[in-house]
């Protein structure tokens, strides 16, 4: 019986790990998310307000970058998503290894689950390269995007200067 303990921990080791950095690596991705949320909701406020007063120019700059951390925001989704289903993978393996120290197809289970898990977690990974890759392009298109250099000072830095 104690044998039996032994190898559970054993067992309970590689997924538990997987689960500590799964979690870090949702919390970085979270954080990014929210990031470029922020970011899109603050460029939706702007567009409206420019169309409402008419300056077509630049809603139309708004929607070329809204279109873009969009594009971004997806990017991210997937990778958060993929980073949640290799954690659930993750624990799921953990119940699954327990119970097959009594039922042996569960262990095999377990070990179907983890390499799930695991291909899970390298594509989100892969998502969240790529989405680091390019998470420079809103601001270079920006600056390449001459409809924004003719706009003047940007509203968010207006009013952060108006609130000093």
């Amino acid at each position: 019986m104690t044998a039996d303990i032994a190898r559970l921990f054993q067992a309970f080791l590689a997924p538990a790990i997987i689960i500590s950095a799964a979690a870090l690596l949702l919390l970085s991705i979270n954080v990014r998310l929210m990031g470029i949320v922020s970011r899109l909701r603050q460029f939706v406020h702007l567009k409206h307000d420019a169309a409402k007063a008419g300056r077509m120019q630049e809603a139309d700059a708004y929607d070329t970058q809204i279109e873009s951390i969009e594009r971004r925001a997806e990017i991210v989704r997937r990778s958060f998503m993929l980073a949640l289903i290799a954690l659930a993978g993750a624990i799921c393996s953990c119940l699954l290894l327990g119970l097959g120290l009594y039922a042996v197809p569960a262990a095999h289970a377990a070990v179907a689950v983890f390499v799930v898990s695991m291909v899970c977690l390298l594509a989100s990974v892969l998502y969240y390269i790529r989405e680091v890759t390019v998470s420079l392009s809103s601001v270079r298109e920006e600056a390449r995007d001459l409809r924004f250099m003719d706009l003047g000072i940007p509203p968010e830095v207006g009013r952060a200067r108006n609130q000093l």
